[in-house]
């Protein structure tokens, strides 16, 4: 019951959504601070806030810069400040000349929050989607109109992996590689995903065995979008004395799939290729994108009131990147996906609130010293007392 008591705030919380309204094109300042100063003029006269709300978003400022990446940052206050907000609400600036924001980081969007509670956690995760994503701030640069802005922050037009149920066959009768290979690159081609000179460039070469009876092929001609096919095969044959279950097929003009490359190595150290020959596309996407990470592990519960927003998030970022060890974090009630503990953007995509429960994994040199580490800054509020 508390669990989906927690479903429901979640879904409430990221309600806050970003509007044309919101965006105010044409900014100018010379100062990043003199650029707070005005956002927090607008967000007195929106009555989002009283007079005074400034001072809490230039202390947040000195505290720790709100540069997320990509031309765009998010001042907002501190949480002493939260009683100056009357109502949640953002004001965005545009600044085509850009903003001098310290480190050598020019800001060309600045997303200006104001939040009684956690209900900006879903515009911070919204936007850990674009951080990473190529031409982001040269839009943001030239962009004219706040429906281009708008445009920007959501996502629209960028490129994501394509691996569905779309792209997934299941037990297929088939009996030697080439009519697998066939049937990936027509689920892909259907899927408009590639086009005819893909097909046949894969269609041109013979798959390579990766072991367990898990083979690939792929080809980067006549990509539209970065995607994944699988399919298995329904009895299994071999092919030169080796096996084959499934076929697994790359097309790939960004680095989008790199992530399950990377899992599909793990399968293999670890043996556990049998993982992927599901029963459901489900589970074959489960086996091939949440992999678990091996090491010392130990659990934290979030105390912060507003959850990890951009400040505690950063801290606890910083504190993991202090460490040589690799360290990956899964937020046992979110999606149930380790990511590195390192990103920030990842760690903000988590979306934590408070009294979620965080799953810390470390394996290195410093594994325990640094699990200990993250542990006593959670205790102590990751900067927020």
């Amino acid at each position: 019951m508390n669990k989906e008591l927690g479903s429901m705030k979640s879904k409430v919380s990221i309600m806050l959504e970003l509007t044309e309204g919101d965006v105010q094109l044409g900014k100018n300042a010379a100062t990043k601070q003199e650029a707070i100063e005005h956002i927090a003029d607008d967000l007195v006269a929106k009555g989002l806030v009283v007079e005074g709300y400034s001072s809490g978003m230039l202390s947040r400022e000195n505290q720790n810069s709100t540069y997320l990446g990509n031309g765009i940052a998010i001042p907002h206050g501190t949480t002493d400040t939260r009683d100056l907000v009357k109502q949640t609400g953002v004001q965005i600036h545009h600044f085509a000349n850009g903003v001098n924001w310290g480190n050598g980081n020019t800001v060309y969007l600045a997303i200006g929050i104001a939040a009684k509670s956690d209900e900006h956690l879903g515009i911070l995760k919204q936007l850990t989607h674009v951080l990473s994503a190529e031409g982001v701030e040269e839009k943001l640069k030239t962009a004219t109109h706040a429906e281009q802005i708008l445009s920007v922050l959501k996502g629209a037009n960028q490129q994501v992996l394509l691996f569905d149920e779309s792209t997934i066959t299941l037990s297929f009768p088939a009996t030697d590689l080439l009519s697998m290979s066939a049937v990936c690159a027509g689920k892909l081609k259907n899927a408009n995903a590639v086009d005819q000179d893909y097909v046949s460039a894969l269609l041109g070469q013979s798959p390579i065995c990766l072991g367990q009876g898990l083979w690939i092929n792929a080809s980067s001609i006549g990509v539209k979008q970065t995607s994944i096919a699988f399919i298995s095969s329904e009895q299994g044959f071999d092919v030169d004395g080796k096996a084959v279950k499934g076929l697994i097929t790359v097309a790939a003009n960004t680095d989008e799939h790199a992530e399950i490359m990377k899992n599909i190595g793990k399968l293999l150290f670890d043996g556990k290729v049998a993982d992927v020959f599901g029963a459901s596309p489900e589970s074959v996407i489960k086996a091939f994108t949440d992999i678990r990470q091996g090491g010392l592990s130990q659990i934290f519960k979030i105390k912060n009131a507003h959850g990890l927003h951009a400040r505690p998030g950063a801290m606890l970022v910083s504190i993991a990147k202090k460490f040589d060890s690799q360290i990956w974090v899964l937020n046992l009630d979110g999606d149930g996906k380790q990511v590195n503990a390192k990103s920030l953007m990842k760690v903000i995509a988590l979306g934590v609130r408070q009294g979620h429960e965080l799953e810390f994994t470390t394996d290195g040199v410093d594994a325990q010293v640094a699990i200990d580490a993250i542990g006593q800054a959670i205790e102590a509020g990751l900067g927020e007392g």
